[in-house]
């Protein structure tokens, strides 16, 4: 019997050979009249911008593990004014409070349209917390103080076009030593086959301010491709405090990019926050910046990807003055064929003594077909200094499993315990409870899919 010599087929993924689509974006769509010539300028040269880059592509180190060629980018367009009276609406159980107690202030960011909320007492003490648009109207010396200081358009393609094209957005701004006790919320919901959702935020803390602000993100899954651009900019000012949580639950069909940067003078604190469960693609660009004297900042990250989510952070840690801390704890689980990518670096500037930097990546990969990549790094050109990272990537300890299962719990409920107890640690940071349960029950839900 002649043994059969096995085939061995390659195949070779020439990835350059379709060029990436450009949006169908014009210079019209650049919102200016009205507003005051600074804004009005900060737009214009943002779309120039815009205009003068080229779509990322897998040839670029930062874009190189996530390819952009499925994005029907030319048939986005930007919402009309009242969109969303006829689009789906916005789900009750999204306005569950997901802090204890009530909100100080909420907005709820909507395709056209906006509802705006704050406290009087807050509005008295000088807080001001309202969508873009209304601060482009009423608050234009306060967008003159902050924009183009956190987040260059120049950085890339996304944050030019979201700088010069951004509808909508929010303005949190707190004075100098102002402290509010009861947490801010908003929420954008962004449904729309072919929508572009293109937001800026901006978080401006003053010396000595205190604020906790949770933000979200989200959308129903529809048939077809939803785009959002966003930039978020924050400044915690000396001595402030800002304890800030971003939500991601995207709709399977989004497609989501943001270049985000928190500015931390000295003595000031950012405890930074992100979750993500939804979204079809999302690069995400988190960077933190520590330019004061003893400031210190922490990120902490938990994502669960199922079907064939991609999922890309890069993140910076850049101590850019003496004796700061930074401590960055990314976890999470992968199921199916969905694939994260994280890379991290900390980074000492010349000058930085006696800085203390922290990272580390954990990936629980529950699929034979789920792809975690994760890459941390260290850049020091400074004496004096303590720093390190790690980077885990794991699946279920079958051990676990049935130590679980010889005390009478089904296999299914046992690795979800077992999922659950490696989210802990993260789960520990949460503040509030309510956002904690968001998050359990997404695990729940994307659990029992997998387990059919």
């Amino acid at each position: 019997m002649t043994k059969e010599t096995p085939k061995i087929v390659t195949r070779t993924r020439r990835r350059d050979e379709a060029a990436v689509k450009d949006f169908a974006f014009t210079q019209e769509m650049v919102r200016s009249a009205g507003m005051s010539e600074f804004i009005s300028n900060y737009r214009l040269e943002a779309w120039k911008t815009y205009q003068s880059l080229p779509m990322p592509s897998v040839k670029e180190e930062a874009w190189r593990r996530t390819d952009l060629r499925g994005l029907e980018a030319d048939r986005f367009r930007l919402p009309q004014k009242e969109a969303y009276l006829d689009l789906a609406p916005l789900p009750e159980e999204l306005m569950r409070p997901i802090a204890d107690g009530d909100h100080g202030g909420q907005i709820i960011l909507m395709p056209g349209g906006s509802q705006v909320a704050l406290s009087a007492e807050l509005a008295q003490k000088g807080v001001v917390f309202t969508d873009l648009r209304t601060a482009e109207e009423q608050f234009p010396h306060l967008l003159e103080k902050v924009l183009n200081k956190v987040v260059k358009p120049t950085e890339g393609k996304f944050a030019a076009l979201a700088a010069a094209l951004a509808d909508t957005g929010v303005l949190l701004y707190v004075p100098r030593n102002v402290e509010i006790d009861q947490p801010l919320h908003s929420l954008l919901w962004g449904p729309g086959v072919n929508l572009a959702h293109i937001s800026h935020m901006i978080v401006w803390l003053e010396e000595g301010a205190r604020v906790t602000y949770v933000h979200e993100y989200a959308s129903p899954t529809e048939a077809g491709q939803t785009l959002h651009v966003g930039l978020v900019e924050v400044h915690v000012g000396a001595g402030a405090n800002l304890r800030f949580v971003e939500l991601q639950s995207w709709g399977e069909n989004v497609w989501n990019f943001t270049h985000e940067r928190s500015q931390v003078e000295a003595d000031g604190n950012l405890d930074w926050i992100f979750g993500a469960m939804g979204g079809q693609l999302t690069k995400n660009f988190a960077d933190l910046d520590l330019i004061g004297r003893g400031a210190s900042g922490r990120m902490s990250g938990f994502y669960f990807t199922d079907g064939q989510q991609h999922l890309d952070y890069d993140s910076q840690q850049n101590h850019l003055a003496p004796n700061t801390t930074s401590d960055l704890l990314f976890k999470g689980a992968l199921i199916d064929r969905s694939r994260v990518v994280w890379q991290g670096m900390i980074y000492v500037a010349p000058g930085a003594m006696k800085t203390d930097g922290y990272q580390a990546n954990r990936n629980l990969v529950l699929s034979r077909e789920a792809r975690a990549d994760s890459i941390p790094g260290l850049e020091i050109l400074a004496d004096d200094v303590r720093c390190t990272h790690g980077a885990t990537v794991g699946k279920i300890d079958p051990d676990q499993v049935f130590y679980l299962r010889a005390r009478g719990i089904p296999k299914v409920e046992a690795e979800r315990l077992i999922v659950e107890g490696f989210f802990d640690p993260i789960m520990q940071r949460i503040p509030f409870e309510g956002v904690r349960e968001r998050f359990q029950e997404a695990i729940t839900r994307k659990m029992e899919v997998y387990h059919g």
